[in-house]
């Protein structure tokens, strides 16, 4: 449902982007600056294919095991690491959260001392900026360390035979994997962050001019620049992480099942293998 309501939303972008075009809505820069946007649209596409695939893959060695007359075990392997394993989860949690202030805030938007304060953590503003990059960091930890547990993994491949190469099983590999998988998630969470900020750039821009105290520095930054341009960036944001995201899971789901298939018999003709029956 999600995914149809972002995508039923395309079709109004495009239009706003003709409307443009025709009628020269940024002047001599029309025509080159929808030409950059499609560029940046596939850019940012291509780029949270490239990350929501990507993982670290920490190696794992089993040792031989002899069991009866069977000797298990003896191969190697990889624990596989994502960069973004939260998915768009700390977005929505940290957008969610930012959003609350606002809302409970609105009967005392004419008070003196919180009035000023709101004004500040409005949409686009830096300090809204700050706090959003810092909840989504906050919530990018929070949520890996609900979903995965590096101390559990540690124990199932001790008592599996399991080890990482140069890394003593138990304590020693928990804390490893707990090292790895720290660095990993502020990568992803900076990933978060850029991909959540661009439809904010690119509509309301950058208000460093906003900022107390050294704001007047940024006075002659190109309206562009604190501005924005004024352009929904359909193709950004929670909605492209959920639309891709989405996007994935199907392909997977529908490769999952063309193998099972295959295996039952893909063609009618092809029959099913049959064990021997017991009478």
């Amino acid at each position: 449902m999600i995914f149809a309501g972002i995508v039923v939303g395309l079709p109004r972008g495009v239009i706003d982007l003709y409307q443009k075009a025709s009628t020269s809505a940024w002047g001599v820069w029309t025509a080159p600056g929808i030409l950059m946007l499609l560029a940046l649209m596939i850019a940012v596409v291509a780029f949270i294919v490239f990350v929501e695939r990507s993982e670290r893959r920490i190696p794992v060695q089993y040792a031989k095991r002899v069991v009866g007359r069977k000797v298990m075990g003896g191969q190697s392997t990889h624990l596989p690491l994502r960069v973004n394993a939260g998915g768009v989860m700390p977005v929505i949690f940290a957008s969610s959260i930012i959003a609350l202030p606002q809302m409970l805030g609105a009967a005392f938007h004419n008070n003196k001392v919180v009035g000023p304060i709101l004004d500040a953590m409005r949409w686009g503003e830096p300090l809204y900026t700050l706090l959003y990059c810092l909840g989504i960091i906050f919530f990018a930890y929070f949520y890996i360390s609900i979903v995965f547990n590096p101390n559990e993994v540690a124990d199932n491949m001790r008592k599996w035979g399991g080890f990482v190469p140069g890394i003593r099983p138990g304590k020693r590999t928990a804390d490893f994997i707990n090292d790895v998988l720290t660095r990993l998630t502020l990568v992803g969470a900076l990933y978060l962050i850029l991909i959540s900020l661009i439809p904010e750039w690119m509509l309301a821009g950058i208000r460093l001019n906003h900022l107390p105290l050294v704001g007047r520095f940024f006075e002659n930054l190109p309206t562009w620049i604190t501005t924005g341009l004024g352009v929904n960036f359909y193709f950004g944001g929670t909605s492209l992480l959920i639309v891709v995201g989405v996007a994935m899971d199907t392909v997977t789901q529908i490769e999952a099942q063309l193998i099972m298939r295959h295996y039952d018999g893909f063609t009618p003709k092809s029959g099913r293998i049959r064990g021997r029956r017991t009478w």
